[in-house]
């Protein structure tokens, strides 16, 4: 049994789809493949981490994919890209299950499938400022509905765990809302306001967001993070609906002590561990790991940074570059051992959490890895970037060098890239327009470079099946598929600038 044939086949077994006995027998031969630990038998996460490779394509999107997820189960996988279409993927077979316009008039940031739903309905954010629902009906077709709106991107969206109702979202306006889908309406949680030298919150001064995510451990805590140093952490049952009163105070932030008087970075992807640890990126800087007893307090000021200063420093990583685009951040394994990250040089940074050893390198995109998302019960992981296309990396029985030769060339340039871009002194909204303007520019090349390849290609009949986007309240048309060739894909270098 082959290295893809043996994932396939846990795939299957894990789905239900192959007998017990069946699966047994063709396991046993080869499970030297899958990294069994000969004293136990349990499977050896360090050697399935060090066997990491590229498993397959989903193709289908016409532009960069900006986001993945899993549902609840596992055995499907949502997207959203530039094209402004979501997709519904059965995963172990490439194939394409539902295609459909949510109705965004930009980029999609974001689509969750909400569980406990049958994987009906699938919430999405965007570059419009929108929140939109989308319903899956009977007959095929999907129903969409704008539930709220944001002025400015929406980049990322957080559910309420095991809910299939409650989610949030997060804003460049600096507003935090909450979504119940058994109502009509939005409700604005807090808007996220600067701080003052005196550490008096500026209620005209507000902070735009990238990234919001709940605590798996304790959901009435969240945290977010955005055009600022501080990751706050918010308790959603101190988070009053009227705006003039204090609910918008965190209970209490993060940051590095040494970044605290630095006013040109921020965060732009966060990540709870299973243990409540707090993992944020920044821009153009490192990856950070706070533990609880690590926070500045609710409104950091001098005493308690230096007070801050003789308390445990958190575990940095090392290694990428998070400039270009709005870059998430992921732990993987069963108890979140390895932290995730993409990075603009177009590779995956897989780091040990423990000690923050840089232990896999491999190249993800021609351009930029955005987003990495593990899958909820299995040790894979899925990607997307510029490229038009979601990766999958899965566990391979051939051996592969944990990292390139040209690690520490592709190490250096990042650090480089950092030194040059810390010396630019910008403002807050100043950041913001600047990673619009990056990420504008790259769309830029990528379509040029699409545009292209579909001149060359002429009338060869190999284009996708226009999909017919779903009107408000009118079931609006999707596609279903059970077998779909891919898209052609266009190939070459991509140069950022």
């Amino acid at each position: 049994m082959g290295s893809k044939d043996g994932f396939a086949a846990i795939c299957s077994r894990e789905r239900g789809l192959s007998g017990p006995r069946l699966f047994a027998r063709r396991f046993s031969a080869s499970e030297r493949d899958f990294c069994c630990n000969s004293v136990d038998g349990k499977l050896d996460l360090k050697v399935i981490v060090r066997k990491l490779n590229l498993y397959g394509k989903l193709k289908g999107h016409k532009g960069c994919v900006n986001t993945v997820e899993f549902n609840s189960t596992g055995d499907l996988l949502v997207s959203g890209s530039d094209d402004k279409q979501v997709m519904f993927w059965d995963w172990a077979t490439h194939t394409r299950r539902l295609s459909y316009a949510p109705g965004h008039h930009e980029n999609i940031f974001q689509a969750r499938i909400m569980p406990f739903t049958d994987d009906r309905c699938i919430v999405t954010s965007s570059g419009d400022g929108q929140i939109r629902l989308g319903q899956v009906l009977d007959d095929g077709q999907v129903d969409t509905t704008r539930l709220g709106r944001h002025e400015g991107h929406v980049y990322k969206l957080a559910v309420e765990p095991g809910s299939p109702h409650i989610f949030y979202s997060c804003g460049e306006d600096g507003l935090v809302l909450h979504f119940d889908l058994r109502s009509n309406f939005a409700t604005t949680l807090l808007c996220c306001t600067s701080l003052t030298e005196n550490n008096k919150q500026r209620r005209n001064t507000f902070v735009s967001l990238n990234a919001i995510v709940i605590d798996p451990r304790n959901p009435h805590y969240f945290a977010v993070g955005g055009a600022e140093k501080f990751a706050r952490v918010y308790d959603i049952r101190k988070c009053g609906r009227n705006l003039s009163s204090h609910s918008d105070e965190p209970v209490d932030t993060f940051c590095p002590v040494h970044l605290v008087e630095n006013n040109n970075v921020h965060a732009t992807g966060l990540a709870y561990s299973y243990t409540s640890k707090l993992l944020v990126s920044y821009d153009d800087d490192l990856i950070y790991l706070f533990q609880k007893n690590m926070g500045l307090g609710p409104r950091p000021c001098s005493a308690s940074l230096k007070a801050a200063q003789e308390l445990e420093q958190p575990q940095v990583y090392v290694g990428h570059r998070n400039s270009q685009t709005i870059k998430g951040v992921s732990f993987f394994g069963p108890s979140d051992d390895y932290v995730l990250s993409g990075s603009d040089c177009g590779h995956i940074f897989i780091w040990s959490k423990k000690g923050a050893k840089l232990v896999r390198l491999m190249k993800g995109d021609q351009c930029v890895v955005n987003h990495l998302e593990p899958h909820p019960h299995m040790p894979f992981f899925a990607t997307c970037g510029i490229e038009s296309n979601v990766k999958l990396w899965t566990p391979m029985a051939t051996d592969v060098p944990p990292l390139p030769e040209n690690v520490e060339k592709i190490v250096e340039s990042n650090r480089r890239g950092r030194e040059y871009q810390s010396r630019v002194v910008m403002s807050p909204d100043v950041i913001m327009h600047v990673l619009r303007l990056q990420r504008r520019q790259t769309m830029d090349f990528v379509e040029r470079r699409y545009n292209t390849a579909d001149i060359e290609s002429g009338d060869e009949g190999n284009a996708e099946p226009s999909v017919l986007g779903s009107s408000d309240g009118n079931g609006g048309n999707a596609v279903l598929e059970d077998n779909e060739e891919d898209s052609a894909e266009s190939s070459g270098d991509c140069n950022i600038s």
